[in-house]
């Protein structure tokens, strides 16, 4: 073995190394998961970095002699991506964008960069070939051909290898770089296969520390697992800076940009694309998208006034409600969660006095998307009883109110937000929890509001 080099034993399941091998891993308690891997002294020096933008980090220096980044940022030209970032990308920031393989993660940035004509973009593709992403980048422009044919500032390098990566980088001089995807780069510090977690976690040190004495900031593409978190070890996401999922349903043409972690920004803002034949198209109100008109008549629809991340905007909620035909009743949820669907049947039942323990539940979220806002219950239910009593509820009318156990209907946050939004769409009347009326300090016009402080008060407005 050469000198420097060092044997580790790297646990397959959470990236935990030890010294020396064992049977069981102490972090995440499974069994004959570590194996031997062999990680080589780097030959980069930090003297290789320092060199591109001229910005010495090997020395100590004062903290109010440091320049901030609030004139930093770099304008993706992308309203949603830009928000979830904070206000733009951070310059020397490292940033995670993860999600299933075919949501949309290249396309997303690929048309991204595609706009950025005024600085320097090197694209790494590790999966596809240069003419690939050159049909791609054809078919995302169908609409402005001209972005592609004039754009003379964006570089694409089909390359594995993170130190031959680098060495292109130093002739490049790129203001921004992607690194698609993080999975099939490979280092030679380490000894083991591409995507592996050992060379994951490399990579990702390098070009961290590349990323933070260069000033150029990196966006990596990262595949995630079956279990839904990002493929390697957890330790990749401490690594990075900001961490975004791309989630969605691939038979649903709506995405999420959800950030997971920010070190620049706020965790709590939300991002939403519509999937199209030409790429992703942002979404500016979800609100008149998620409501269809062709239930206007129907029974067991109610319309929920709901916050996710920093934004407000209306869904709809369906639900089916049937005898049960095989003696055992079924329940299903889409979009919300099934055990607080029984918690709300069970309300439903012991505090309002309908029983359903003998009828099938089905219960839907409309667009794809997973609701995790509890002001959602008071649709919920109100759609439960539409369905089993076969009434129709005022298209006119929204809801927002979190239940609790004993019938309650509980205060919720921001509620001048949700009437405005509910205003703006066109209601004329929303149910909110009583308790919100303190909180409210004003009448809004246009739009009348219906305080309620028990499940009971809300079925005699909505049903009558």
């Amino acid at each position: 073995m050469a000198k420097g080099n060092k044997t580790v034993f790297v646990c397959s399941n959470c990236g935990y190394d030890s010294p020396k091998w064992s049977g069981k891993c102490p972090v995440c308690d499974s069994w004959n998961s570590f194996t031997e891997h062999v990680n080589r002294k780097t030959t980069l020096s930090g003297s290789e970095f320092k060199s591109l933008n001229g910005i010495d980090a090997s020395c100590a220096i004062r903290l109010n002699e440091v320049s901030g980044y609030e004139d930093a940022r770099i304008d993706l030209c992308e309203a949603e991506l830009n928000r979830v970032l904070g206000g733009g990308l951070v310059k020397g920031s490292l940033v995670l964008l993860g999600g299933e393989p075919g949501i949309g993660k290249s396309t997303l940035i690929l048309q991204t960069v595609v706009q950025l004509t005024g600085i320097r973009v090197l694209y790494v593709s590790g999966e596809e070939s240069a003419r690939q992403i050159k049909l791609r980048a054809e078919r995302l422009s169908t609409n402005n051909p001209e972005l592609i044919t004039k754009n003379e500032n964006l570089f694409i390098l089909c390359e594995t290898s993170i130190e031959n990566i680098l060495e292109h980088i130093k002739e490049c001089k790129p203001e921004l770089i992607i690194i698609d995807s993080i999975q099939t780069m490979s280092t030679e510090m380490a000894d083991s296969s591409a995507g592996s977690i050992t060379q994951v976690r490399e990579c990702a040190s390098l070009l961290l520390k590349f990323s933070k004495r260069s000033g150029i900031p990196i966006i990596l593409i990262g595949h995630i697992t079956k279990e839904g978190s990002i493929a390697g070890p957890k330790i990749l996401e401490h690594i990075v800076d900001t961490v975004i999922q791309f989630e969605g349903d691939q038979h649903y043409h709506y995405r999420i940009l959800r950030p997971i972690k920010n070190r620049f920004g706020s965790t709590s803002e939300l991002g939403i694309y519509e999937m199209r034949q030409n790429g992703l198209k942002q979404v500016n109100n979800p609100s008149e998208l998620l409501l269809s008109e062709i239930h206007k008549e129907m029974s067991g629809v109610a319309i929920a006034s709901v916050i996710e991340g920093a934004r407000p905007f209306l869904i709809e909620t369906q639900a089916l409600v049937s005898t049960a035909v095989y003696g055992t009743p079924q329940r299903s949820a889409i979009g919300f969660d099934y055990r607080r669907l029984n918690m709300l049947l069970a309300i439903l039942e012991k505090r309002a006095g309908f029983k359903l323990g003998q009828k099938d539940v089905f219960l839907n979220v409309t667009g794809g998307l997973r609701m995790s806002d509890p002001a959602i219950d008071l649709s919920v239910i109100s759609a439960i009883l539409s369905s089993n009593l076969d009434i129709v509820i005022n298209r006119s009318l929204c809801m927002a109110g979190e239940i609790g156990l004993s019938g309650e209907v509980r205060p919720i946050s921001r509620i001048e937000q949700r009437i405005e939004e509910a205003k703006k769409i066109g209601f004329k009347q929303i149910i909110i929890p009583k308790s919100n009326l303190n909180s409210l300090g004003k009448n809004i016009p246009g739009i009348e509001i219906i305080p309620v402080g028990k499940v009971e008060e809300a079925f005699r407005q909505i049903f009558g």
